[in-house]
């Protein structure tokens, strides 16, 4: 008797094969029978009409904190994420010594980075751990739904080894480099996926630094790189501003070709005129692959963004004098003084601010004509003519006053969307063409990231219900095609091979989705982090079942209670089943 049959579904398989209609049978949480299955099983679900697919695969989580906390590491599990890799963009909370300073120390550069709220690491993190064995094993203990893999973090690992040095960003010494190396060897040796680190000077802390690890020199950058050769397993991740792209993808090269590993990086531009650098990037990436190169861009569907709103991290106001005095006040007494007609009055009469032509500045303040009211369907493709600016002007009234009434509608719960980076083209051709390039991958979800500005977990469901289903402003994605960017594709970057596509042997972790009701709902700002902390939360329709090693662990949007997730150490060998079909 199997545990679960899965019967009649359209299944994509996410290997980019055509949908067909199949059963799936699973037994001790391993596909075993993918066809016309027969026999009985434990319990039986009938997809007549719905699609089947993997669990989808998030490369890009930064669910470091969560992790220690939310055994659905929502809002990933109501999006149909079944893996989820943490301690990307070099920074997490291990290796760290077992100090009050040295822990607020790695709490203050996750906020300050990430956008996680520190009250909510404060409460939520035990820290069962000072090295990052001891991190991993505090991980493998706690019962959870999906499963995660964490990465060795640069910044942590600088700050262990160098102190304030590290903080500070000065040279690291021979020595220095080799407690180093040692540190990402005993980590990979524990089951780390890999190693990242950061190298934008978007990642700066509340005293103006930038995160250790981002001026890192070859030698250090090289040396690590060298250990992960030298075990023979880990992958190599970066992010960089890449303002000397061609020097940074040299030694990146340098270090896929030396030691044999794979090298992701994170892939993004600010404004249209850095396009050209993204097709030079990924023309760099085919032509270094001729070499032996392993170069990975990971790249996202949508526009590096932000949502605004009262609650949230910012708004078009935050800097206005008279909202600075109500910023502080308790939730429903700040909107009370907003509705007040002469605060409403004197916020949307205050001069624009001076930003001395800061580009993020600039954006949130006085960037009307790219800053779009989010409707009850998101619409993360808003053209010109959907703009505050355009609208306030068919309304004969200023873009301060359409945007401030806009903030308060849902009593105060209205959201703003500003597409920051990468949509000068005012639509999502740039993305797409990313997408579409050979070499790339889709990532950059930031799950667990950036609470207080947006909820890019619900990336996987906008990919299908709007780049393969809704779009109309242009070309759009096969289902087969969007099922594997973010199934298999994602598995095998992260060196996940046992995961991904539905065939024999496979693990069972599985979407059962109703296609034509799919969407991802409005963006709102809730209080569940520990310690009541903030985040912006986005939900979906359409899932109807998301299994994970054979278990329902979500029903209708509702958690089963199922807890069959686990901690994954390194790189998972493909199954000897399916390697032999």
């Amino acid at each position: 008797m199997y545990d679960l049959i899965i019967k009649n579904g359209t299944v994509v398989d996410g290997t980019g094969s055509a949908a067909r209609s199949a059963d799936i049978a699973i037994q001790d949480g391993v596909i075993v029978s993918v066809g016309k299955v027969q026999g009985e099983a434990r319990q039986t679900i009938d997809a007549e009409g719905k699609l089947v697919t993997p669990g989808w695969v998030d490369t890009h989580s930064h669910m470091d904190g969560q992790a220690s906390w939310d055994a659905y590491c929502s809002p990933a599990s109501n999006h149909g994420i079944t893996t989820l890799i943490m301690g990307n963009c070099g920074v997490g909370f291990a290796p760290c010594k077992p100090d009050e300073a040295s822990r607020q120390q790695m709490i203050e550069v996750m906020e300050d980075v990430e956008d996680i709220p520190g009250a909510a690491l404060h409460e939520g993190i035990d820290w069962q751990w000072e090295t990052f064995p001891e991190y991993l094993n505090a991980l493998d203990k706690m019962p959870r739904a999906i499963d995660i893999g964490a990465q060795v973090p640069h910044c942590a690992v600088r700050t262990y080894v160098m102190g304030d040095r590290g903080t500070n960003n000065e040279p690291a010494t021979d020595e220095d480099v080799s407690k180093m190396i040692e540190i990402v060897r005993e980590g990979i040796d524990a089951g780390a996926i890999g190693f990242t680190t950061s190298r934008t000077e978007l990642h700066t802390t509340r005293h103006g630094q930038v995160m250790p690890g981002t001026y890192a020199d070859h030698k250090e950058l090289l040396g690590i790189g060298k250990a992960i050769g030298e075990i023979g397993k880990g992958i190599y991740g970066l992010v960089s501003d890449f303002h000397n792209w061609r020097e940074e993808m040299e030694w990146m090269k340098k270090l896929s070709i030396d030691n044999n590993c794979q090298v992701n990086f994170v892939l993004f531009f600010r404004e249209e005129k850095d396009w050209e650098r993204v097709e030079q990037q990924l023309a760099y990436v085919r032509e270094a692959a001729k070499e032996g190169a392993r170069l990975i861009p990971h790249v996202g569907a949508r526009p590096v963004n932000i949502l605004m709103a009262w609650d949230g991290t910012v708004h078009p106001f935050m800097f206005s004098a008279t909202y600075a005095e109500l910023a502080g006040l308790p939730r429903e007494e700040r909107l009370e003084k907003l509705r007040d007609p002469a605060v409403r009055q004197a916020i949307i009469d205050e001069p624009p601010m001076e930003t001395g032509g800061d580009f993020f500045l600039e954006a949130i303040t006085n960037g009307y004509d790219n800053l779009y009211v989010m409707d009850d369907v998101p619409n993360y493709e808003p053209a010109y003519e959907d703009s505050i600016e355009y609208k306030a002007k068919a309304a004969g009234v200023s873009p301060q006053a359409y945007a401030f009434d806009a903030l308060m509608e849902k009593d105060g719960r209205q959201m703003i969307y500003c597409p920051l980076f990468g949509y000068g083209a005012r639509d999502l051709r740039r993305q797409i063409a990313m997408l579409q390039d050979e070499s790339t991958v889709i990532s950059l979800a930031d799950t667990g990231a950036h609470c207080g500005v947006l909820s890019d977990a619900s990336v996987p469901t906008y990919l299908l219900s709007y780049l393969v289903r809704d779009r109309q402003r242009g070309e759009r994605f096969t289902l087969e095609r969007a099922v594997q960017m973010h199934t298999q594709e994602t598995a095998r970057c992260m060196g996940l091979e046992d995961r991904g596509t539905l065939e024999v042997g496979m693990k069972a972790d599985i979407n059962v989705i109703d296609f034509a009701r799919l969407q991802v709902q409005p963006p709102e700002i809730i209080f569940d982090l520990p310690a009541g902390g903030r985040r912006v939360f986005q939900g979906a329709e359409g899932y109807l079942y998301t299994i994970v090693s054979g278990e329902v662990i979500m029903d209708h949007g509702k958690p089963t209670g199922a807890l069959p997730g686990k901690l994954i150490r390194g790189a998972q060998e493909k199954p000897k089943q399916t390697a032999a079909a």
